[in-house]
């Protein structure tokens, strides 16, 4: 496979003419390679988009409808392609990988819909010679920054929401997972939206890429997933120009289980919530919190159903969990699992990397987890979930919002009152009761406090990508 630029509507060589290689973390091995774009790629896609923008953002709504709905119709005539790259370039397993293009898609639907909603409002004026409008109208040209762990829908997040709003955009894809994105593109150009709608720069090099990005005047909102040290610098790097931001940075999520909760589903739950992806979710259980009386009944069933996961490449229809993205990924899981031992927590399974090729470590359950060890500080990232028992509902809820994000949080518990009371208390922007999957197109998707800017998805999701403009009107009456 491949890779190619995508800027002004055609594929095209870096300026440089240089390529990256692409791996598969299950194996070590390349699978092709991708066009490592430089400052000057980036200005050459800024400026297509900005010729762009124009035209575009006065099309009607129901012209830039159709062509994303007939994104959303060849994405799923080439889904099982689609699928099969994201196992090979990411890892994850076959089934999690359709999984995440059915999400990844629905954005392209939801959006598509959206952007014939897009209203705005007449205001009552405090004379009789005059009328009071507001229009709402696209920011620009867009920057996008995506990241490697969910390599479509990250992109789809935020190119669908920006196309409805009528921007135009150039999108840096993670350096680890470039060819899905040169896939999408693909199906980009067989639609056929006008030439700098949407362009691709694929790079090795962020910071170079990003420079231009922040620098360059045309660019007027850059929308970023990723950790929150780079979004913090994005963010500062952003105000010098006083671009439009959004910003889904790191999380750190906590699990509560209740002693009134249904033990089994929750335990699924927290395998659902902490396993996906291995573990490599911005939103997946970091912090697991089960009250003490029913603490020993929990962590039995939750060893049992984890040592029931299966290792292996994602295109092995047996595989449960894949391979960690890299090196690194594995020596941080490793890092916590150390330190949280040295200072008195139990492996109850797993524990270490797993003895294979690929970038693999075992699902691992550790207990008697305290808020000293860095696993309760920072973002894993890895297959590790670390247990900790608490004893009153305020209690918890302390522990739980004393973390510096606030991206999403869990707790399960089949008592109504107790439902709202935490669910409001919860310093966080996404709250999952007794639902260990809350991300869906049609809801914002966001964070509190470090955690981010903005929200993605949902009604809210076109907020950032548009502009609020007021018109005063004198009449001759």
């Amino acid at each position: 496979m491949k890779g190619l630029l995508y800027i002004n509507g055609k594929w095209e060589e870096p300026v440089q003419g240089r390529y990256f290689p692409s791996y598969n973390p299950a194996t070590g091995e390349p699978i092709g390679e991708a066009a490592d774009g430089t400052q000057a790629d980036a200005k050459r896609a800024i400026d297509a988009a900005a010729a762009a923008f124009p035209a575009w953002s006065q099309m009607t709504a129901l012209e830039r409808a159709d062509l994303m709905m007939n994104c959303y119709n060849r994405i799923n005539e080439q889904f099982d392609e689609l699928a099969e790259i994201l196992t090979t370039e990411q890892g994850k397993p076959l089934q999690e990988a359709k999984n995440e293009l059915i999400y990844a898609n629905s954005f392209f639907r939801w959006f598509a819909e959206e952007a014939r909603r897009i209203y705005g409002d007449t205001v009552p004026a405090n004379s009789k010679d005059k009328r009071l409008f507001v229009i709402k109208q696209p920011v620009g040209v867009v920057a996008a920054i995506s990241t490697w762990n969910f390599p479509q829908a990250m992109v789809t997040r935020k190119i669908a929401p920006a196309l409805a709003a009528g921007c135009t955009i150039v999108v840096k894809p993670a350096k680890h997972t470039p060819l899905n994105a040169a896939a999408l593109f693909r199906i980009f150009d067989q639609v056929g939206f006008p030439p700098g709608v949407v362009n691709l720069i694929s790079t090795s090099s962020s910071k170079e890429v990003g420079e231009e990005f922040l620098t360059n005047p045309s660019v007027r909102k850059i929308t970023f997933t990723g950790s929150t040290d780079v979004g913090k610098y994005l963010i500062k790097r952003s105000s010098e120009q006083v671009k439009k931001v959004s910003m889904e940075l790191g999380g750190h999520a906590p699990f509560i289980i209740f002693a009134d909760a249904d033990l089994e589903d929750a335990v699924n739950g927290v395998i659902g919530s902490k396993f996906r992806n291995a573990g490599q979710t911005c939103i997946c259980a970091n912090r697991v919190y089960v009250e003490r009386p029913v603490k020993e009944q929990f962590e039995a069933l939750l060893v049992q159903k984890v040592k029931g996961l299966t290792l292996g490449n994602g295109l092995d229809s047996n595989t449960t969990l894949g391979p960690l993205i890299d090196e690194g990924a594995v020596e941080k899981s490793q890092e916590h699992v150390l330190d949280a031992v040295s200072k008195g927590a139990k492996v109850l399974t797993g524990g270490k990397r797993a003895e294979r090729p690929g970038q693999f470590f075992e699902p691992t359950i550790l207990s008697d987890v305290d808020e000293n060890m860095l696993i309760c500080n920072e973002e894993t990232f890895g297959p590790v979930a670390p247990v900790m028992v608490f004893d009153t509902e305020d209690e918890v809820i302390a522990r739980a919002n004393r973390v510096p994000y606030g991206l999403a949080s869990y707790f399960y518990t089949q008592d109504l009152s107790r439902a709202f009371r935490v669910a409001e208390k919860l310093e966080y922007g996404i709250v999952g009761l007794n639902d260990p999957f809350p991300s869906v197109a049609q809801a914002p998707f966001g964070g509190v406090k470090e955690s981010g800017i903005g929200r993605e998805g949902g009604k809210e999701g076109l907020d950032d990508f548009l502009e609020t403009k007021y018109i005063s009107m004198k009449l001759n009456l």
